[in-house]
């Protein structure tokens, strides 16, 4: 006998599932394993243990309706009262055990929450996880456009760690601790059903035939039919879950960079721009969540007739049983609620399928887990060290070999040596767009496209183009990433009178945005009072000084050569004003390669003076 083989759809549908449990399975394992584990792990049982003694208390209940019933057909007085009593002890404790049912389970989802996006934030914000992510949504070749969305590079990785991280820890909680419920829910009842449904007796073909527990195997085939509905249904809601979250989250990050460019944006008269294109991302995802509803419409009108269907069905199959006299009215409720609590086991999935934002459902589950999924891939990926380039510590500041890529993989310097010692002061020259930005990312070993060996002078600091300042207390954006305490109220002050403001010394301990407070000026100010007040040995600048005058940038820039010369130091400058090659004793300058060269430029070194 040839064996069957089974349909190879089956068997992808079948890869899948176990795929998606092994994603979930590895999103939340590491949690209970955790050093908060016993904690977890008792939650877990403690929740697990009182959704069993729900079950358990339905149980009661389901015969109570019985007894209950059957009294007040017979008008049975005495067991009536017996009966209310009863009552009350299993109300009670239904609702202590629905209370704290309820109770532990949020301290579960807040706990695993918090444990999580600890664990998230910290692997995100180490090794420049959290930047080299960003370079690589940029790194897209045109073989990778072609890519679906939920392979794409991870984007909004503040709303995966915000929000899918609660859902994920609601969805999961909440979801198989149903499928448990529903599971020994269908166990204890199956029994009840059995034993009160009777045989269905029937004649097909002169043969007579009985169907012992009919209404148990009527209620499989009921929900199996209508779980198998439901998928075909409802599957197309968990791309367009994924897609909403995705939407909702580029709409929200487009506001919040209105709000924080909005002088830029008011000076340019840019609200108009910004009104379109805000309409545009929300039009998009009102698409999506029109497209969404849709769905759930149409999953809904199924859902709704199967559910309206599932409850006269008990009914109209045992009353004849009723009227005959066969069972009393308390056996016919007891039917009824039995029938009820195996169809809602069974259904389960078809119950859980779809649901509103935020309210568990698969589709919704599966969308959070395929983000977070991609999400932690990404990043387990981008927090390895990049083995290709080598970086250490040295007094001097030198590369062999090395080779610096753009994020779409063209060359932009190949093969290239340098070296500057105590004393040096480089200027670093070349076109705008040349990548000299790119070769500083590369000397701080932060840039993943690059490869060969940098050692880079220790007590070193970079100036950024755009220097960063937190949010809070002047002082703390000051000495960042240091905390403030580390210096004196009076080191903080002169630093800021080095660079000439004066104005902001007695404002130390006063809280603002000060990215947004303060003038572009103001900032590079900001930044090189930082430099002077933690003295490094070594100054990387990129375009410290270009929105100064050029009387402040010579001031400024005196400081910081008289500080390096005092510390055996030295400083590497990115500008392209020509008054910046005097502070200067040595070039390098990026030359344009004609086509077909191993790299888009080439480094020249010279006399500083020499600089075109």
């Amino acid at each position: 006998m040839t064996p069957s083989i089974p349909a190879p759809g089956s068997i992808s549908k079948l890869h899948s599932f176990r795929a998606f449990v092994a994603r979930v399975w590895a999103l939340a394992a590491p949690y209970f394993k955790s050093e908060d584990k016993w904690k977890a792990r008792g939650l877990l049982l403690a929740i697990v243990l009182l959704n069993l003694g729900t079950v358990y208390m339905a149980v009661q209940f389901n015969d109570w309706y019985r007894v209950f019933y059957d009294a007040l057909q017979n008008k049975d007085q005495p067991v009536f009262w017996q009966q209310l009593g009863r009552f009350t002890y299993l109300a009670f404790g239904a609702i202590i055990i629905a209370v704290y049912k309820f109770y532990l389970t949020q301290v579960l989802e807040m706990r695993w929450r918090a444990w999580m996006t600890r664990d998230y934030l910290g692997r995100w914000l180490s090794n420049r996880a959290f930047y080299k992510m960003e370079l690589a949504r940029y790194a897209t070749t045109g073989h990778d456009k072609g890519q679906s969305a939920a392979n794409a590079s991870p984007d909004n990785p503040d709303q995966r760690i915000q929000e899918d991280l609660n859902l994920f820890t609601h969805y999961t909680v909440t979801l198989s601790m149903g499928l448990l419920n529903a599971v020994v829910t269908l166990v204890s009842f199956v029994g009840i059903l059995w034993g009160l449904s009777g045989s269905f007796s029937f004649v097909l073909a002169g043969n007579s035939y009985s169907i012992p527990g009919y209404m148990v195997w009527a209620a499989v085939v009921y929900c199996a039919v209508g779980s198998v509905i439901t998928h075909y249904i409802g599957r197309p809601q968990i791309k367009l879950n994924f897609m909403q979250q995705r939407y909702e989250a580029n709409f929200r990050h487009h506001m919040v960079r209105v709000r924080e460019y909005g002088e830029s944006i008011a000076l340019d008269h840019g609200e108009s721009v910004e009104r379109t294109q805000l309409n545009g991302r929300f039009s998009t995802l009102l698409a999506n969540y029109l497209d969404l509803i849709r769905a759930q419409k149409r999953l809904l009108w199924f859902t709704a007739f199967f559910g309206q269907a599932a409850t006269i069905f008990p009914f109209f199959v045992a009353a004849p049983r009723f009227f005959s006299g066969a069972i009393q009215l308390g056996q016919l409720i007891q039917i009824s609620s039995a029938f009820g609590k195996v169809q809602d086991s069974l259904s389960w999935f078809i119950d859980n399928y779809s649901s509103p934002p935020g309210i568990p459902g698969f589709a919704g589950w599966i969308a959070t887990t395929d983000r977070l999924t991609s999400f932690e891939d990404s990043m387990t990926a981008q927090t390895k060290n990049n083995a290709a380039l080598l970086t250490t510590v040295s007094p001097v500041l030198e590369s062999h070999d090395l080779n610096v890529s753009l994020p779409t993989g063209a060359v932009l310097l190949a093969s290239t040596s340098l070296h500057a010692g105590a004393g040096d002061h480089v200027l670093l020259k070349g076109p705008s767009g040349s990548g000299k930005s790119t070769l500083f990312r590369a000397f701080a070993g932060i840039w993943p496209f690059a490869s060969g060996s940098i050692a880079l002078p220790d007590e070193a600091m970079f100036i950024p183009q755009r220097p960063y300042f937190p949010n809070g207390p002047l002082k703390d954006a000051l000495a960042y990433p240091e905390p403030a305490a580390r210096y004196s109220d009076e080191a903080l002050r002169l630093a800021l009178e080095e660079v000439f403001l004066p104005q902001l010394a007695n404002r130390l301990d006063e809280e603002d945005a000060w990215s947004q407070k303060l003038s572009g000026g103001e900032q590079q100010r900001l930044a090189i009072a930082r430099v002077l007040l933690k003295k490094p040995r070594w100054i990387f600048a990129d375009e410290a000084t270009s929105a100064l005058d050029e009387a402040a940038e010579r001031m400024l820039y005196e400081k910081l050569l008289a500080h390096v010369q005092s510390v055996n130091g030295g400083i590497v400058s990115i500008a392209h004003r020509s008054t910046v090659a005097a502070f200067h004793n040595k070039r390098w300058e990026f030359e344009k390669q004609p086509d077909g060269s191993p790299a888009l430029y080439r480094l020249n070194e010279g006399p500083a003076q020499e600089a075109r």
